[in-house]
């Protein structure tokens, strides 16, 4: 009798693999961390350079302790540690930089398994913990206006809904104003969504079902579309947040209600909430529903219906 090999997700029948899965990722993630470099300054490198290689040694020390095989070949932390440092100002401290990252990699990841049986997106969980941590740090939006000076300014969600200043949408295509490091450039952003969408790395449901119910809200409500999607981590938690596959439903009908949830409940913060951005949470929320969403949209054999 043969022996039955389980494994966890992802599956592909095909030649890709988890490594090849995860470099076409971190190829898509390039302009937005180049962006961050022109915009943010060199420290931006650095706090990315900072998060990346605590995810490795989090990872490695985690396993070694627990007598696992090692995962690091498989790139996974390299990917949580940019897209975390991309949740992040700047001007970050480096040490709580790192707590984040071995709160991402060990709390949220290795405890529950590892790759595959995390049921949260370590990235987006990392980043509100981290603002419950350190909310002043967190919040603490520079920019530069000059070669000069890095001068302190709100991103353009607070100055939406404080009123105080208008922004055009050339600047927030090119990310020229306050924000975490790897969110402002939406021009950056889109180019790496598309890769993806190319390589077949993701589909286009949750992204265009997240992005889309932002839009009719933000039109419902009477508000901004093109400011709404282009401002705070919409198209970093569409493009590369909200799609990770251990997080999201595996079906074409379960992702486009995972996306729409996203959606509904970045609106909801954003517009009614006490805090101006809203992705990060939608996320969580949404990944702690994926289980009964799967259940519900799980495509049921052939012969019957589908056993609980």
């Amino acid at each position: 009798m043969e022996k039955l090999t389980v494994s966890v997700s992802p599956h592909f029948s095909g030649r890709r693999t988890t490594q090849n899965i995860m470099l076409d990722v971190i190829i898509a993630l390039i302009p937005a961390l180049i962006a961050s470099v022109i915009i943010f300054g060199w420290r931006s490198l650095l706090i990315t350079s900072v998060c990346v290689s605590a995810c490795l040694l989090s990872e490695f020390l985690f396993q070694k302790v627990c007598k696992r095989e090692s995962t690091l070949y498989d790139l996974s932390a390299v990917v949580t540690g940019i897209i975390l440092a991309f949740n992040l100002p700047v001007t970050i401290p480096v040490w709580q930089a790192v707590i984040g990252s071995v709160t991402a990699i060990i709390v949220v990841k290795q405890l529950f398994g590892g790759i595959g049986r995390n049921f949260a997106n370590p990235a987006a969980t990392s980043r509100i913990i981290m603002l419950i941590a350190f909310s002043d740090t967190m919040t603490a939006w520079y920019f530069p206006q000059n070669s000069v000076d890095a001068l302190s300014g709100a991103t353009p969600l607070v100055a939406d809904l404080q009123n105080t200043a208008s922004i055009s949408y050339l600047t927030l295509l090119l990310g020229n104003h306050g924000g975490c490091l790897g969110e402002t450039c939406a021009i950056a952003l889109i180019l790496g969504g598309i890769y993806l969408l190319v390589r077949k790395v993701i589909s286009w449901h949750i992204p265009a079902a997240f992005i889309g119910t932002v839009a009719i809200m933000s039109f419902l409500c009477g508000k901004d579309i093109l400011l709404q999607i282009l401002s705070g981590g919409l198209l970093l938690g569409a493009f590369f947040m909200a799609t990770d596959y251990s997080t999201s439903p595996s079906t074409k009908s379960g992702k486009i209600i995972f996306g729409i949830g996203c959606g509904l409940v970045t609106v909801l913060i954003r517009f009614w909430g006490n805090l101006p951005e809203g992705v990060s949470y939608s996320i969580l929320l949404m990944n702690i529903l994926t289980p009964y969403i799967s259940k519900l949209t799980r495509n049921k054999p052939l012969t019957g219906r589908a056993k609980s």
